[in-house]
């Protein structure tokens, strides 16, 4: 492929080729919109991560810029998220020594890196599927201990007290000894408890009004006209400058501690980044391949690693900001980031009264959008043991930690996999009138057993654990029917994996069945597992004439079982041959002549 081909395939260079004038309006106004809410969320979540406030902006410039040239949806704005803010806090202030800022800043660019390339080359091998360890339940319950957990790790600072981000019980005992103290009554309480206040408000009365701007503004403009800077504790104003490396002062052992935590923020800032561009892709009617998305987000998060920035996600809260504003390609992101960047360069010292307690207030009203309380309610209704994985991992995550909550969250999600396929559906088959095939009888009592057959099925692949499940149903299905079993057909179609064990258990099952004078037979069982289980039984007890192709092919082969001119080849052969018993008589009879007919075709 020629350079200029590799260029063109570029997802911005592509868009940019075949740009409409229509759109360009939209474009720009979409990304001034999103703008006024980057400035103060970038900011938030870099406190929230226990990291100076400027690097949310830096963070905020170069990943959008970069993700607009490189990112294949058009439309999703990677930035800070506070779902990665605690991971980032738990990773790097432990090895800040003595809250030490410039070896935090290191500390989270080598994170964005190696998450970087954890996500760059997991694309290029198409390792998407990880991310699909963690269930929709348990992401729910995750995010639901994270958006906790950012609450409460700002409450303090709501407050007036000057903390680091620690786990819940530690943020909470720091808000109650801060309490204790009379932050209640304190300048910093009453400016970031009214700024909440008036956040809220917009929000619920006017919420096409950028809540969370006016919010800031008005409590830097009440700290700069009554000269309350000297009171209580701000932001400060912005370092001036454009956003470059900040890597000095890192050794290997770095690397090797980090590692840990980058894979869990990978897994984590990419499950959430999928979740949001395949939801707003598919509105838009465009497809978006996730491995392009996981490359595109390492490559992102690489330029905030050597921009002074760090981990960075797709966002579910300004990605619908864009897409309500009537963004038609990635010039929304870029005009928002330029006009981020312009703020920085031009107005540095803007932030320079904004109260710590007013971006606080701006962090727990983004955090409180990501609880998701009506899926828990929903899970509840329709799935408890669902609802209850959901719980299990937010107890785990406040309990143990959000790095460590993430693998017990992977954990629980194998776990559900390893249940539902421990114990999955099982079936017995019955006929019902007037409905064409055979139909489970818990579903269908009205139907009826065929005499002497039992129809029996299992929704799920065969493995080691669930086989003794198989052969037990069959065996208690036998020993419970009144009449005499003849034969046992088990519809294996669902069956799409097998092990030794699990054709162990199957061997055992006929041999108690031959036993029994009862004949074992499979319907339906796809080709390459059939193979697979001839091939890896045992006894060679199992022939081709044990197969049947149907459900419906192995009750006929059942009721002309002692017609010995009925073979298999006959059944395929002969589609006429009915259920019922009746060879030939329906699909042969040949039409009563009508009257006249004959006559009719003289005269023609």
């Amino acid at each position: 492929m020629s350079l200029s081909a590799a260029v063109s395939r570029i997802p911005g260079i592509a868009t940019a080729r075949r740009y409409q004038r229509g759109w360009l309006r939209t474009d720009v106004t979409a990304g001034l919109v999103v703008s006024a809410l980057l400035v103060p969320t970038g900011m938030g979540y870099a406190a929230a991560a226990g990291l100076p406030a400027h690097m949310g902006m830096y963070a905020t410039i170069v990943p959008m810029l970069v993700y607009a040239l490189v990112g294949p949806s058009r439309i999703l704005v990677v930035v800070p998220s506070s779902a990665l803010a605690p991971l980032i806090a738990a990773a790097v202030v432990p090895l800040a020594a003595a809250g030490d800022p410039a070896r935090a800043v290191a500390l989270a660019g080598l994170l964005a890196l190696i998450v970087g390339i954890l996500l760059l080359f997991s694309g290029i091998l198409r390792l998407g599927f990880i991310t699909e360890l963690l269930s929709n339940p348990i992401r729910v319950g995750f995010l639901n201990a994270i958006a906790l957990i950012v609450i409460a790790s700002e409450v303090p600072h709501l407050l007036g007290a000057n903390t680091r981000p620690a786990d819940l019980f530690t943020n909470l005992r720091n808000a109650a000894d801060a309490v204790r103290g009379g932050a209640l009554g304190s300048l910093a309480f009453l400016l970031g408890g009214a700024t909440l206040i008036l956040i809220v408000v917009i929000q619920v009365l006017w919420p096409r009004v950028p809540g969370i701007l006016v919010g800031v503004v008005v409590a830097t403009g009440v700290t700069a006209a009554f000269g309350l800077g000297d009171k209580l504790e701000t932001v400060g104003a912005l370092p001036s400058g454009l956003p470059g490396p900040a890597l000095g002062g890192l050794a290997w052992s770095d690397v090797a501690t980090l590692l840990g935590p980058a894979v869990a923020i990978a897994i984590i800032g990419f499950a959430d980044t999928a979740v949001v561009s395949r939801a707003f892709s598919s509105e838009r009617g465009e497809d978006v391949n996730g491995s392009s998305e996981m490359r595109a987000l390492g490559v992102a998060n690489l330029a905030a690693g050597v921009t002074g920035g760090f981990p960075v996600c797709g966002s579910g809260s300004r990605t619908p900001v864009v897409q309500r504003a009537g963004a038609h390609t990635q010039l929304a992101g870029v005009v928002g980031a330029l006009t981020v960047l312009a703020f920085l360069l031009l107005a540095p010292g803007a932030t320079g009264d904004l109260p710590r307690s007013a971006l606080s207030a701006v962090v727990i009203v983004a955090a409180s959008a990501q609880f998701k309380f009506a899926k828990v309610g929903h899970l509840w209704q329709v799935a408890k043991i669902e609802f209850g994985l959901c719980i299990a991992a937010s107890v785990a995550v406040i309990l143990a930690g959000v790095l460590r909550g993430v693998l017990i969250a992977i954990a629980l999600s194998l776990m559900a996999l390893m249940i539902q396929a421990w114990r999955p559906h099982r079936a017995e088959l019955v006929e019902v009138p007037g409905i064409a095939g055979y139909h489970d009888s818990a579903r269908h009592p009205e139907g009826h057993r065929i005499r002497g057959l039992l129809l029996a099925r299992f929704d799920a692949p065969l493995f080691f654990a669930n086989g003794s499940i198989l052969t037990g149903y069959v065996r208690a299905l036998v020993q419970e029917r009144s009449d005499r079993v003849e034969w046992v057909i088990l519809v294996a179609q669902p069956i799409t994996d097998l092990d030794t064990t699990s054709v162990e258990e199957i061997e055992r099952l006929d041999e108690y069945l031959s036993h029994n004078g009862i004949r074992f037979v499979f319907a339906a069982l796809e080709g390459q597992e059939r193979d697979k289980l001839l091939r890896m039984q045992s006894a060679n007890r199992f022939h081709r004439e044990r197969f049947y192709p149907t459900p419906r092919a192995a009750v006929i082969a059942f009721r002309h079982r002692h017609d010995t001119g009925i073979t298999q080849r006959t059944i395929r052969a002969r589609p006429d041959i009915s259920p019922t018993g009746t060879a030939g008589r329906s699909a042969r009879r040949r039409p009563r002549p009508v009257p006249g007919a004959r006559h009719l075709r003289r005269r023609r």
